[in-house]
């Protein structure tokens, strides 16, 4: 059996389980309504991503801090070898089939946690000066990794994953402290490319948009936008909650929960949701606050706010008519293993952060025999 220093739990972060558990409840208690079988489905993805944190919040990840380069580069070749190998859905080239088993992978999930664990393996090397932050040197590095793996995403076509790393890289950077001049250069750059980028984007990435700022939403956004009013302030039972058991609302377990949500638990229980998202985000980064001199707590922390923020804020405001609709997930929320077993990976990493503060509690973990 696993024997485990009890000191060690003395630094672990409680408040986090407590703020994600709620989420994870509500989301089970929906699908298992809609759809008892895919209920079951995700109990088994409950189950891996359980198995998962306690994977990653247990090993010495201080300790074996060489290796995130070479998993850094390992991921890299992965998205290079679907411009090769890859499999093609939907019209874009994002798997790679694993020989023998015929499972296939998207590497650009895995490129997610080997690039925040890079960010945060890179600031550890060499921090910031703690009066001006990083120079053009260290930005001009930084951006060196951010934007390899953000051009090989693009070009699966793959621009909601490309723009989440983009996003998070420059967000942890701003976070962790870069010299103003270099954002006011960015900004005037950003300016200027600004039609370039629109003029390069796929025919279906344009329809998006189109959709989007057209006055006529597009189907799905309709369907949303009146389970969300049918829902009113309080909700609807569930034999009255038409719009998802009837199928009217689309994807309703997945992009489109949210919608499903407010539609059986009104606007208060939509307010209540998205003040458990705030508290959460707004946690990690007093974490980030908190812990002024660990570079890889900030790193790994501000990384997960972002992600919640971005991956929230969008699939929110998606279902609302007021973003693009795109495939991000609603974290620990969505039917889905993918995106629930890349957060929990990188929850029981953080929890390994602040839980193993000194690494000579590393040594206190020991696995056999009582």
């Amino acid at each position: 059996m696993i024997q485990v220093d009890r000191r060690i739990f003395i630094h672990f972060d409680y408040i986090l389980i407590l703020l994600i558990l709620p989420i994870i409840a509500i989301s089970y208690f929906l699908i298992n309504e809609l759809n008892p079988a895919l209920a079951h489905k995700q109990l088994l993805y409950y189950g891996t991503g359980v198995a998962v944190f306690f994977f990653f919040f247990l090993f010495p990840v201080r300790k074996t801090l060489w290796l995130i380069p070479f998993v850094y580069w390992v991921s890299i070749a992965m998205l290079i070898s679907v411009h090769f190998f890859g499999v093609v859905k939907l019209g874009a080239r994002r798997w790679i089939e694993l020989p023998f088993v015929h499972y296939t992978l998207q590497p650009s999930e895995i490129m997610k946690i080997a690039f925040i664990m890079m960010m945060a393996y890179l600031i550890n090397q060499n921090p910031p000066d703690e009066k001006h932050g990083y120079g053009l040197k260290d930005f001009m590095k930084f951006s060196l990794y951010i934007f390899i793996p953000f051009i090989l995403i693009l070009n699966e076509p793959d621009l909601g994953s490309a723009l989440i790393l983009l996003f998070v890289g420059y967000g942890v950077l701003f976070i962790i402290g870069v010299n103003y001049k270099i954002w006011l250069s960015i900004l005037l750059l950003a300016a200027v490319s600004g039609p370039l980028f629109m003029a390069s984007l796929k025919p279906y990435q344009k329809k998006r948009i189109n959709d989007f700022l057209s006055e006529k939403p597009s189907y799905h956004v309709r369907q949303s936008i009146i389970a969300i009013g049918s829902g009113g302030l309080r909700g609807q039972s569930r034999e009255d909650a038409t719009q998802a058991h009837l199928k009217f609302l689309p994807i309703a377990v997945s992009d489109f929960i949210f919608s499903f949500y407010v539609e059986r638990f009104g606007f208060w229980g939509g307010v209540v949701l998205i003040v458990i998202y705030v508290l959460l985000i707004i946690y990690l980064m007093m974490l980030v606050l908190y812990m002024k001199s660990n570079y890889l707590i900030q790193t790994v922390a501000a990384s997960l706010a972002l992600l919640l923020f971005l991956y929230s804020g969008v699939n929110i405001a998606m279902t609302l008519g007021y973003a693009p609709v795109v495939g991000l997930p609603l974290p620990f929320f969505s039917h889905g293993g993918t995106s629930f077993i890349t957060f929990m990976m990188l929850l029981g990493i953080l929890e390994n952060l602040l839980s193993f503060r000194h690494d000579r509690l590393y040594d206190s973990v020991k696995f056999g025999e009582e």
